[in-house]
């Protein structure tokens, strides 16, 4: 083996490298302008044990903050002769191969590249060939560091061929060789991953001929442990310094609870943290395995930290891993899940594989619906900003355990006291004849009819339903504070305290369809830029399309409320009984589910049409798309859900007229108009449908469409069983997952937040609310955990100090759910005109609620009855002709001065529900505010906890500073003994 001594000066300015060997002088390559660089000639390959020694040494790093100048492809082959155990693809060597006219370069890159190279090749063009059959082991193929031969490589694993260095990234791409784009990309690639080994990453790679669709190339990424330090100093990332020792001690006396997870840990207790400093890395809770230091979501966002660094041309914008996705040059970057989340052992004589198998068995599995989340090891495996939606939606799920009992007793109570409710006795042994409810062909109807109507909406509609109304009201505003407490904590436990993100560079997207550009005041950077004059249009249009939505939703609405007007006379003028007598319920039933029909069509023409418009607004920031994308989803949808549940608490009814003057639609249909017993268990009826049918249908799609996406990608793979010769890797497996969204979370909040509001806006009308949001959540919890653990690729990491805007819209409904449910106690129900009989009109006032049903019905007589309104049938249900009917109203009889006015009792009951609603609201939202000010945003256990990790942290550094000053003067002590030793010499 020749002996090399190469001499290697890189000069990023001059953009020069210059080689030397054994004293022979070779040609200078000299970067151009562009991607093309100089040839260098007669350089002999050096070998193996010289380019990738056993132990590798990170390549040095840049300038700390420095964005690497972008390398070509002469600035890639000779990194490459002082770049640790690189592995160079064959797609790389065939473009490499013209600059080297010492031999078939290609066969010693295909056994750096862990593939074992026949004698006979295909030819001199460098491209890659997959192994002879007879030399495959099975379960795949590669090449020993050692230079043994074939080893088995695991399917699983989640290392590099060594089996020593942790993958913590993977970048896969396919090249299409007939593409005349193909060289460009490639030439990016090269320049991308040369500047990644330059930011001191390791990099090795995986043919596509071994990949089981045999057309994708994978790069795996291992950040070494003091680029790791190195970064994690730059990003002041929280280490561990000491163990909490302010926490409780546990007796072992606590009761057993069998909600807690039992999951033995070594790292379960809390510690203490500070920033981490390389200089002071001593004072750091370093394990024996330094490579478990950092755990796998801290060091997948590190690299993913350089890879959104570094350039992949010679252009200061020509940046980060979203910019080469977005161009094409890769098909997918991700950080690699643990392993498999099943294992063929048991969990109990084993024990859990990884981290995966972990949170699969104990998280997302419905068995252990009734578990506590693993909080920490999702943070720990996922990134905090998927662990706060995860804790935010396990926290209020446990809330809603007791407006879920309050509102099931309130319920309870209603049917207890049904049989001492005197209304619904006197509808059910009533003899009255009431009005007809439809023109001409329908009959005047006995009001004994409702006898079941009436019992129904007791259940809901009685005193314990306003209690039920203040009890939720002051629940949102305690949700909404305990959250922050419970929040504050975990910003803490997970390092989230103070933490701010870096000024966001634009989007691709943005940089690449705005044609302006201007300095920018922070970086001094130019950058694309959209001017005011231009943005403002951008957003005027996508206001009116926005508007033009709104109002499509309300023409849905609208067409509804015709089909319900039409269909109920219909059914009304059906010749069966069965029909005719439940008219009302089954349009109600009918129309429900028709709104709701139309509302999931609307939502998913409207996604799209909202992605296209925040697309054309052209957001600088991904953070200012979110904004925008939620600020229109949210108006959108809440316009979508909640606008029929309105019509029908504040608005239907209120257009009917009387008997005698009714207002007629289309000059032939009369308003949709409520029952005796009032609207609410028409409101009732539409939240439960729209409520419990949209959370079937999302989680319907939650748990089906991954599984159809993550098939359909693998139905073109080979199957390992057919062809036993190749493994179906870890990051094959991974790549053919479903990728994680960049808004994932945002479809999550969002139907959460639409079921918060079905909780809190109308829970007067549909006690059983939070149960089913109760019910649901739990499915949630385990459903999305699933998804994540199963279908998604592995995020990265993200970091999220909050729920951000969720919250602030939370409060908003929380704070519209007062006078929401004012509204529907003192308007929609008969609460209020129930009381004004008690007190004012009662026989036996604040005794007994008798003669009330005939109180609440006014008298009508038929030969007042407009010609279009006059029924076929004049028969009674008696078999007698008709003179008086009844209908629902405070009007004074036929033959009074003021016939068919309101009456005094009228007025009161108007004034009592007006008096009522101020009440509620002020009463409230007075104790709301009162309970906010009382409930401190932050524990006090937390406070303590603070100043004890800040008095920890002071006391590192001045031991830290102290040691350095102790040895300072032990060496000028030492240095002073050794100038009086001289001197004494001297004499």
């Amino acid at each position: 083996m020749a002996d090399y001594s190469m001499y290697i000066h890189f000069y990023k300015q001059e953009q020069c490298v210059t080689v030397a060997k054994s004293g022979q002088r070779f040609a200078d390559g000299v970067m151009q302008n562009g991607d093309y660089c100089v040839g260098f000639e007669g350089i002999a390959p050096p070998s193996s044990d010289q380019l990738y020694p056993e132990v590798p040494e990170p390549s040095p790093a840049g300038t700390p903050g420095e964005v690497p100048q972008p390398a070509t492809p002469n600035d890639v082959q000779m990194r490459d002769n002082d770049s640790p155990n690189l592995n160079i693809p064959d797609d790389s060597a065939e473009r490499l191969s013209d600059t080297s006219t010492a031999g078939d370069d290609q066969s010693e890159r295909k056994l750096l590249a862990g593939q074992k190279v026949s004698e006979d090749t295909e030819g001199q063009n460098g491209r890659g060939r997959k192994p002879s059959s007879d030399m495959v082991a099975p379960g795949g193929v590669g090449s020993d560091p050692a230079g043994n031969g074939l080893y088995k490589q695991n399917k699983d694993t989640l290392f590099f061929r060594d089996n020593k260095r942790r993958i913590d990234y993977v970048l896969a791409y396919e090249k299409n060789d007939d593409s005349k784009s193909e060289e460009k990309k490639q030439q990016k690639r090269e320049c991308y991953e040369e500047n990644l080994r330059y930011e001191g990453l390791e990099l090795e790679y995986e043919d596509r001929e071994l990949s089981q669709d045999g057309k994708t190339f994978y790069v795996k990424i291992h950040a070494p442990f003091d680029v790791l330090c190195k970064y994690a100093e730059l990003l002041c990332i929280k280490m561990p310094i000491a163990y909490n020792d302010l926490e409780e001690e546990d007796d072992g006396r606590q009761c057993p609870n069998p909600m807690r997870l039992e999951i033995e840990e070594d790292d379960d207790r809390d510690v203490f943290t500070a920033p981490f400093m390389r200089n002071r890395m001593k004072k750091f809770m370093i394990p024996q395995k330094k490579e478990e230091f950092f755990h796998h979501a801290v060091r997948s966002r590190i690299v993913y930290t350089i890879l959104e660094r570094c350039r992949y041309e010679d252009d200061k914008r020509k940046i980060g891993i979203k910019k080469m996705l977005n161009n094409g040059s890769y098909s997918a970057a991700y950080p690699l899940h643990d392993g498999p989340y099943k294992s063929e052992h048991s969990k109990l004589t084993h024990g859990y594989k990884n981290d995966r198998h972990l949170l699969f068995e104990e998280w997302a599995r419905l068995g252990k619906w009734y578990k506590y989340q693993p909080l920490d090891k999702i943070r720990q495996y996922f990134g905090e900003k998927i662990g706060l939606y995860f804790a935010w939606l396990g926290f209020y799920t446990n809330t809603l355990i007791a407006p879920a009992i309050v509102g099931f007793i309130c319920i309870l109570y209603g049917a207890i006291s049904l049989g001492q409710d005197l209304t619904s006795q006197e509808i059910c042994g009533s003899n009255i004849t009431m009005c007809p409810l439809c023109d001409q062909r329908c009959k005047y109807w006995p009001l004994d009819n409702q006898c079941r109507y009436s019992q129904a909406s007791h259940v809901i509609d009685n005193p314990a339903t306003v209690f039920f109304a203040i009890f939720m009201a002051l629940w949102a505003t305690m949700f909404l504070e305990f959250w922050k407490r419970k929040q504050a904590v975990i910003s803490y436990d997970w390092d989230l305290v103070g933490f701010e993100d870096e000024e966001e560079r634009p989007r691709p997207e943005f940089e690449s369809k705005v044609s302006t550009h201007r300095i920018n005041p922070v970086n001094k950077l130019e950058e694309a830029f959209l001017p005011f004059y231009n943005k403002v249009p951008r957003l005027i249009w996508a206001g009116l399309v926005v508007l033009f939505m709104v109002t499509l939703v309300l023409a849905a609405v609208f067409a509804v409320i015709v089909y319900r007007i039409v269909i109920v006379v219909v059914f009304y003028r059906s010749d069966l009984g069965l029909i005719s007598e439940r008219a009302k319920l089954a349009t109600s039933a009918t129309a429900a589910l028709l709104n709701l029909v139309a509302i999931m069509i609307l939502n998913k023409m409207y996604e799209r049409v909202c992605y296209w418009l925040t697309d054309m607004e052209l957001p600088r920031t991904q953070t200012e798309y979110e904004d925008s994308f939620t600020f229109k989803m949210f108006l959108f949808q809440s316009v979508n859900y909640y606008a029929s549940i309105f019509y029908i608490a504040f608005f239907k009814g209120s257009f009917v007229g009387r008997p005698g003057d009714y207002n007629y639609f289309l000059n032939e249909y009369r308003p949709d108009e409520c029952d005796v017993g009032g609207c609410l268990i028409d409101l009732c009826l539409q939240l439960a449908i729209i409520m419990v049918g949209k959370q079937a249908y999302n989680n319907f799609m939650e748990l089906i469409f991954p599984k159809l996406k993550n098939w359909w990608s693998r139905r073109g793979n080979v199957d390992q069983d057919a062809v036993p010769s190749q493994a179906y890797t870890r990051w094959e497996q991974d790549c053919d997952l479903v990728p994680v969204p960049i808004m994932a979370l945002f479809p999550e909040y969002l139907e959460m937040v639409i079921q918060f509001g079905f909780v809190t806006l109308f829970v007067a009308a549909f006690p059983l609310a939070p149960l089913f949001a109760l019910i649901n959540n739990i499915l949630e919890i385990r459903l999305d955990a699933y998804k994540f653990v199963t279908q998604y690729r592995r995020p990265m990491a993200a970091r999220a100090q909050d729920i951000g805007v969720w919250y602030n819209i939370l409060d908003v409904l929380a704070k519209i759910a007062v006078v929401s449910n004012a509204f529907v106690i003192g308007y929609t129900s008969n609460f209020i005109p129930r009381l004004v009989y008690l007190y004012g009109y009662s026989p036996e006032p604040g005794v007994s609620m008798r003669g009330y049903v005939e109180d609440s019905l006014a008298y009508f007589n038929v030969s007042d009855f407009q010609t279009l309104s006059i029924p076929d049938d004049k028969i009674g249900p008696d078999g007698n002709n008709v003179t008086i009917c009844r209908y629902q109203a405070y009007r004074h009889p036929p033959g009074h001065p003021n016939e068919y006015e309101y009456t005094l009792h009228f007025w009161h009951t108007f004034a009592a529900r007006f008096v009522f609603i101020v009440l509620f609201e002020h009463i409230v939202f007075l104790i709301k505010n009162i309970l906010a000010y009382l409930i401190p945003d932050v524990p006090h256990d937390l406070h303590d906890l603070i100043k004890r990790e800040q008095y920890l942290t002071t006391e590192m550094f001045f031991s830290n500073e102290k040691d350095l000053q102790q040895s300072m003067d032990q060496l000028h002590h030492d240095t002073d003994g050794t100038r009086h030793r001289h001197a004494h010499h001297h004499e």
